[in-house]
């Protein structure tokens, strides 16, 4: 679950930064789930740990109940708590519901277009720390490049989809094209102090407020000419068949 290994995690125990709730004499350390759970949840590292080897993994492990979502419902119950959250705090009252929109966006997309046609376990991961401001989401779908060609069956890759996919509105009857929500997180990472990391294939997508550009000029709130937009997308070594997005705020 931590991605560590053994030495870390009884140098962990030892200074108290883990600490094992039993252990026999000799023998090995135990743990409650939601200790463990808390931990990630705290520390976004080993929470993106987690996501991006349940993401990548031939055969993934069980993921721990507090961050699958087996269903649209399960995560939408978990927005909304997310969510009250946010707008409790006083350093978030003010744009809980545009990060809640981000994440609504993104992880919606993947039972939407994934319905039916999951390829191995259906559901997306969706965790978050709102100390570290930090919130991520994957999935073992079919990833953008599958869903676009549909109706784009010229794309053949996964980074031109994905430029596709923040950037051009795709217009179709049901069921509903990839990505057009996308555009509307792009706008919302552009206009505030977020950043989002997105991944799908072997493409990879770098966005903040600085990251997008029209000849040049920073982006305004009209629509951009989707020749003129140019995104920091880059090949990555490692193939993620899904999806994984990593915001924060």
């Amino acid at each position: 679950m931590l991605g560590i290994n053994i030495q870390t995690l009884r140098r962990w125990d030892k200074s108290g930064k883990l600490k094992a709730e039993h252990r026999p004499a000799g023998g090995p350390r135990f743990y409650y789930e939601d200790v463990l759970t808390d931990f990630l949840m705290e520390n976004s590292k080993y929470c993106q740990k987690l996501a991006e080897h349940w993401s990548v993994a031939k055969t993934p492990g069980q993921l721990p109940e507090a961050f699958y979502c087996p269903n649209r419902s399960t995560f939408q119950t978990r927005l909304s708590h997310l969510e009250l959250m946010l707008k409790e705090s006083p350093l978030f009252n003010q744009i809980y519901s545009l990060i809640t929109a981000i994440a609504g966006e993104i992880g919606n997309n993947s039972f939407d277009h994934n319905l039916g046609n999951w390829p191995d376990v259906m559901g997306i991961f969706f965790g978050y720390s709102i100390s570290q401001k930090m919130i991520i989401l994957a999935d073992r779908g079919q990833g953008i490049l599958t869903t676009l060609k549909r109706l784009r069956p010229e794309l053949n890759n996964h980074a031109d989809a994905l430029k596709v996919a923040f950037t051009e509105i795709i217009s179709g009857r049901a069921p509903e094209s990839r990505g057009n929500g996308l555009k509307f997180v792009r706008q919302i990472v552009q206009e505030n102090n977020f950043s989002l990391f997105f991944q799908t294939g072997d493409a990879m997508l770098f966005l903040n407020k600085s990251s997008t550009f029209l000849r040049g000029i920073k982006p305004r709130r009209k629509v951009l000419d989707k020749k003129s937009v140019t995104l920091p997308i880059k090949t990555g070594e490692h193939f993620l068949p899904g999806c994984f997005a990593k915001l924060n705020f």
